[in-house]
């Protein structure tokens, strides 16, 4: 088949039946089996199923992730089960072995250093920069005025706009300004928000700017909300005496060895994508269970750990007075309202687990997981090694995809206990398994 006949039009305005048929014409041969595994996972409850649909463009079935919780976070004196989405095997066990490690010392030590969020008006200006500064500074006042029933509501729950400014980018491309706006969206993520009022005053600069010079002088490109919000960050650490910790390990040299590691993220980029990704793992999670934009935090985390000369990590640890601290700082716009949080059944089932945190208290929570996974993967690399605790997981999985039954699994796992899994030798062992 050419790729002109899989060409279609109107394919949204097709009723999913149609869409199915389509595709498995076109992409599937006309496979039953196809239509049934995309069938499997249509949920029996027609209204949640609507409600999924409903979600996005062209929803065909459910792709269904864990849904997970670790417990004993230990968070600003409060002990939260954490729900948790991915379908990373050692994820959540890692998050929970370090909420549980770090509980005994008392847990994370978390607040919100701000809650910023940016966005801008990028535009190309074609005249003297003197006259678009007035044109900016007499224009923003009345601007701010005519914006009112679109912020009145936000303004009313300590949010809105906080400032104004105007950028010269000339140096980076011909012609190029910003209007730099730092927004409040208090517990909404505000993507919406902050986008609306950006459009509404580009709109605002187009209708007024030809009392001060002609229109053509002014071309506005886009106006669009940053995911890079470096003022809207959460810091959490956690700390224990070193003695202790060599004491509870049972590893002289512990401490030491943990602050070189992740020291050596810090200066080595390699490393610290790497290590940054651990971080991302646990946080990601939280992220998806309580229905937030987990592609805008990870944008927003990378972007920030770049932001200086060169790429590095978002945590540190630091050796202080016989204790170790592990620290960090991570950019997080996230909302408890609006959007996901509210459609999602499980999205709003996390939340209610969490005790109907607000923005800030959810920031707090997602940074400590963040920390509990970055702590446990670097414990592991610096002790046992990481594939001793993964392959575990691992072994799981490939048991799974193998069919074996219950009684096999067992004795597959007394067999793997002190060996590493892979798929020959699992298939293997579970081959001789099967003829005796």
């Amino acid at each position: 088949m050419s790729g002109q006949e899989k060409f279609v039009e109107g394919f949204s305005k097709k009723s999913k039946a149609e869409k199915i048929r389509w595709l498995t014409a076109h992409y599937l041969n006309n496979d039953s089996r196809a239509v049934e595994r995309l069938m499997r996972y249509w949920h029996t409850d027609k209204e949640i199923q609507e409600r999924h649909e409903n979600f996005i463009e062209n929803t065909l079935s459910n792709y269904w992730l864990p849904y997970a919780v670790a417990p004993n976070f230990l968070v600003n004196g409060r002990v939260y089960a954490v729900p948790m989405v991915t379908e990373e095997s050692s994820v959540v066990a890692a998050a929970a072995k370090g909420a549980k490690f770090w509980y005994r010392y008392g847990g994370f030590h978390a607040r919100v250093l701000s809650t910023v969020k940016y966005g801008h008006i990028h535009f190309i200006y074609k005249n003297d920069p003197e006259k678009l500064k007035n044109f900016v500074d007499e224009t923003t006042p009345l601007f701010m005025e005519r914006l009112r029933p679109f912020t009145a509501n936000m303004e009313k729950r300590g949010g809105g706009i906080l400032s104004v400014e105007l950028e010269d980018l000339r140096h980076k491309l011909p012609g190029y300004f910003t209007l730099t706006f730092r927004f409040e969206t208090v517990d909404s993520m505000g993507a919406n928000f902050i986008n609306t009022i950006l459009e509404e005053w580009s709109d605002y600069m187009r209708e007024k700017y030809p009392d001060y010079g002609p229109a053509e002088d002014l071309d506005i490109v886009m106006s669009i909300l940053s995911n890079h919000n470096p003022e809207c960050r959460v810091r959490v650490e956690v700390e224990a005496p070193v003695e202790d910790l060599e004491r509870q390990t049972g590893l002289e040299g512990y401490a030491a060895k943990m602050k070189t590691a992740f020291d050596m993220a810090r200066v080595n980029p390699f490393r610290a994508v790497t290590h940054n990704k651990g971080i991302m793992n646990g946080v990601d999670a939280v992220v998806l269970a309580t229905g937030n934009d987990f592609r805008a935090v990870e944008a927003g985390a990378h972007a920030y750990a770049g932001k200086d000369e060169g790429y590095t990590s978002l945590s540190r640890a630091f050796l202080e007075n016989g204790r170790l601290v592990l620290r960090l700082d991570l950019p997080l716009a996230v909302g408890t309202v609006g959007g996901m949080t509210g459609l999602h059944p499980l999205a709003d089932l996390s939340m209610e687990i969490l005790g109907r945190p607000d923005a800030r208290r959810l920031m707090n929570i997602m940074a400590s997981v963040g920390l509990a996974q970055n702590f446990s993967a670097v414990h592991s690399l610096v002790t046992e090694g990481i594939q001793k605790g993964h392959m575990k997981m691992h072994l799981q999985n490939i048991l799974m995809r193998l069919d074996a039954t219950p009684g096999e699994a067992a004795q597959i796992r007394k067999i793997f206990e002190n060996r590493k899994a892979h798929v020959h030798s699992v298939k293997e062992a579970l081959e001789k398994l099967r003829k005796k």
